[in-house]
């Protein structure tokens, strides 16, 4: 049987998602060939097939046919999350130009929907790398992702946290990404591999305290942070789980972005059966 390729995002919140396929049995490892990315490529080697399965931004389910969502496993939050903000040298309602963070796809179409239906829509877009410095000599904001978001001195800056400003305003937890797979490939995969509860068990083994505490030694000292604070981020900060709630939520998301233009329409969430590898 083929392999199946995995398209993965090398930030510190996939460290946990990603445990047993690094840590784990050969076994695990075995049924996979994996690659690492930003989101926004991981989200195009699935659109372009060179992926079977990635960790895929929420707002890339809106343009890529065929995908199965599997269950259970999200990267979200229901509080602030730290690594995604808003940066900015103005207050906010005096900023007009904002760049956008080109290795994010979710984050600038929440940064549109936030602007557009409660900020004020009157605002320009622009497409940058993170780099803030950079972003703010030309823009009055820049929106920042990930690894680099989590090194912000934000004693130098004004920040917005936008999953705090979405669950603020909403209510409702925001899913930034989640474990999609090309229904295509489903095809080639072993009859006997329960992708779900692969995917599943590696989050689960990733966030036991001897996991984390393991993360937080490595991870640590490529970010210039504290163990202690890697481990807060990955256990307060970033919610794992695919719930109703954070179902609900992404359906509430999928919709503003619909009607401010941030989004396509997106299909009806479609998701792997936990139990076989069969749509529902």
């Amino acid at each position: 049987m083929k392999r199946l390729r995995i398209s993965a995002i090398s930030y510190l919140n996939t460290a946990p998602l990603m445990w047993d396929f690094e840590h784990g049995s050969s076994a695990t490892r075995s049924d996979f060939d994996i690659s690492y990315t930003i989101p926004s490529a991981c989200a195009a080697s699935l659109r372009e097939g060179s992926a079977d399965i990635g960790i895929i931004p929420a707002a890339a389910y809106a343009s890529i046919p065929g995908l199965a969502v599997l269950p259970g496993v999200a990267i979200a939050s229901r509080r602030a999350v730290r690594s995604i903000l808003l940066v900015s040298k103005v207050p906010l309602e005096k900023i007009r130009s904002v760049a956008l963070d080109t290795s994010s796809m979710t984050s600038v179409a929440l940064t549109k929907v936030l602007f557009a239906k409660w900020w004020g829509g009157d605002r320009t877009f622009s497409p940058m790398a993170p780099e803030i410095e950079k972003m703010l000599e030309t823009h009055d904001a820049g929106l920042v992702i990930g690894d680099p978001a989590l090194k912000i001195d934000r004693s130098r800056y004004l920040t917005f946290d936008l999953a705090e400003e979405w669950i603020r305003l909403t209510s409702k937890p925001f899913v930034f990404a989640f474990w999609a797979v090309r229904q295509a490939a489903l095809k080639d995969a072993p009859s006997d591999l329960d992708l779900a509860s692969v995917f599943q068990e590696s989050r689960d083994h990733g966030l036991l305290p001897e996991s984390l505490d393991r993360i937080a030694r490595e991870w640590g000292p490529r970010l210039g942070l504290s163990q202690g604070n890697v481990k807060s981020y990955l256990t307060e900060n970033i919610h794992y789980s695919l719930d109703p709630d954070c179902v609900d939520g992404m359906q509430l998301f999928f919709q503003y972005g619909r009607e401010c233009g941030a989004l396509p329409s997106a299909p009806q969430l479609r998701f792997l059966d936990a139990a076989k590898a069969a749509v529902i």
